[in-house]
């Protein structure tokens, strides 16, 4: 069957639309921003009252508006038709009215989706579907208007892609069941799960809360999309979720919900981030129990697959949850640390920023470690004091590579002498680093080098994972200046 796809083919200009761009290249922006005015700014929109008239909501002015623009924020990569998010951003005001009269009388048809592989930090590879721009456009319209329908029927357990939910949420439940002595941890993978969703069940589910058939229709066609392999090879789809689409989180969580709801009937606690699962209970018996279990309802009720080699019963600190795992320290207090596998991570991508054979500026290299690990304490601030030692272990780590790095790019000892004493350094300390026979890793804990490049000269240039995680944590004050002491 011929895709209808929209093409960016135009009987509206004289050329045919191919090599013809707009003089202004904000004003698809600005058409949109202004058609967008009419949508609610909350992260969520009012659920309809009325859920079997969807596909005007879906296909309004306002909500296309809106959704392209959330495409265009989130930027990604080209989909099969090799047209890029800011393309279809500068063609809004002729894809927009074409847009909404396809979607309308049912001519809108999905295009293919492009599979590409990324490699897993455990190892092996994930595949990742990317859906057209154009179809990120209208699932994101779609996910605007269904996410309230269901958002709020989600268990309060569940952390993963909802608004105002995420990592540390789902850090801090799982920190109070450790607290309340649920010191057994029921580790869940499931095996490929976006890969292996059922369709028929997944659109049963959304049938129960939507009442417009064509709304279903749409999901159903968006499911079913063709996939173009890597070498070209173009594959149906019977089963799965493109991982990579807008939709895709939200109708994870709804396949999931069953599960949830399951877990709550049993009287389990749990903590669930899209399909990683800690169940906490009291001893390695139950936790064998509760995991033998829950595995004979997945597999049956959801026809889901367990992942053996990544599920176990365990204490929480042998546990990789979300890159920490808890432990529950003699004095009573849970103390929150960076996982063993997030530990070789931040190690390997460190070695890959600073590289001995750096061939740029070393201010070129500080702004790429320092934009690295911006994000890294961000994410990993929760972590208690207890990771201060980690902290500076990793901080003087990254100096003295960035150190060897400098040695290195003088490239001859004599070089490496007159650039010291230029940083006066003493010609003895100078003469001693310089002349070394030994390599640049052991020259840069040199007392020359360390002098030249102290660790007051990195605070000034380089982020300090442990400086950063204190002006995070640090207590708040009152209005009288004193400081509120609290436990982290």
């Amino acid at each position: 069957m011929r895709s209808r796809q929209l093409t960016f083919v135009f009987a509206d200009s004289p050329r045919g639309g191919k090599g013809a761009r707009p003089t202004d290249e904000s004003a698809g922006k600005a058409y949109l921003l202004h058609r967008a005015k009419g949508m609610p700014t909350s992260d969520l929109i009012a659920p309809a009252a009325d859920t079997s008239r969807l596909l005007e909501q879906v296909a309004s002015e306002s909500n296309l508006a809106t959704a392209l623009l959330n495409v265009a924020r989130n930027k990604g990569a080209p989909g099969v038709d090799g047209q890029s998010v800011v393309e279809v951003v500068e063609f809004a005001p002729l894809l927009l009215p074409r847009l909404r009269r396809a979607l309308l009388e049912g001519d809108y048809g999905p295009g293919d989706i492009r599979r590409v592989w990324i490699p897993k930090p455990g190892g092996g590879q994930r595949g990742l579907g990317i859906p057209n721009v154009i179809d990120r456009w209208v699932q994101q319209a779609v996910l605007q208007i269904v996410e309230p329908i269901f958002e709020p029927t989600f268990h309060d357990s569940s952390h993963g892609f909802r608004p105002h939910r995420g990592a540390h949420t789902a850090i801090a439940e799982a920190k109070t069941y450790v607290g309340d002595g649920y010191e057994v941890v029921v580790d869940l993978d499931l095996s490929k799960f976006f890969d292996r969703v059922h369709h028929q069940r997944l659109l049963a589910r959304l049938g129960q809360r939507i009442a417009d058939p064509r709304i279903l229709k749409l999901i159903r066609q968006m499911l079913k999309a063709n996939v173009v392999m890597p070498d070209g090879t173009r594959v149906s789809t019977d089963e799965g979720t493109p991982q990579g689409g807008p939709l895709s989180p939200l109708l994870s969580n709804v396949v999931l919900d069953e599960f949830d709801s399951e877990l709550q009937r049993r009287g389990l606690r749990f903590v669930r981030y899209a399909d990683d699962c800690n169940i906490f209970v009291r001893s390695l018996r139950a936790g064998q129990r509760v995991m033998a279990s829950i595995r004979r309802f997945l597999e049956r009720r959801l026809r889901l697959q367990v992942n053996e080699e990544k599920s176990k019963v365990a204490r929480p600190e042998e546990i990789h949850f979300l890159g920490f795992h808890l432990r529950m320290a003699p004095e009573g207090k849970v103390e929150v640390h960076i996982s063993a596998r997030s530990k070789d991570r931040l190690d390997a991508r460190i070695q890959e920023l600073t590289p001995r054979n750096w061939g740029q500026s070393p201010a070129a290299c500080i702004t790429e470690v320092n934009r690295y690990l911006q994000g890294w304490i961000a994410y990993f601030r929760i972590c208690t004091e207890e990771s201060e030692f980690l902290f500076r272990r990793f901080d003087a780590h990254i100096r003295r590579r960035l150190r060897a790095i400098f040695v290195r790019q003088k490239k001859r000892p004599r070089y490496l002498f007159r650039h010291l004493l230029q940083c006066d350094v003493s010609p003895g300390a100078a003469a001693q680093a310089a002349y070394c026979r030994r390599g640049a890793w052991y020259k840069s804990n040199t007392r020359g080098l360390t002098q030249a490049y102290p660790n007051a000269w990195f605070h000034e240039r380089l982020v300090s994972l442990w400086i950063s995680w204190e002006q995070f944590n640090q207590p708040p004050k009152l209005a009288s200046g004193q400081t509120l002491l609290f436990e982290i």
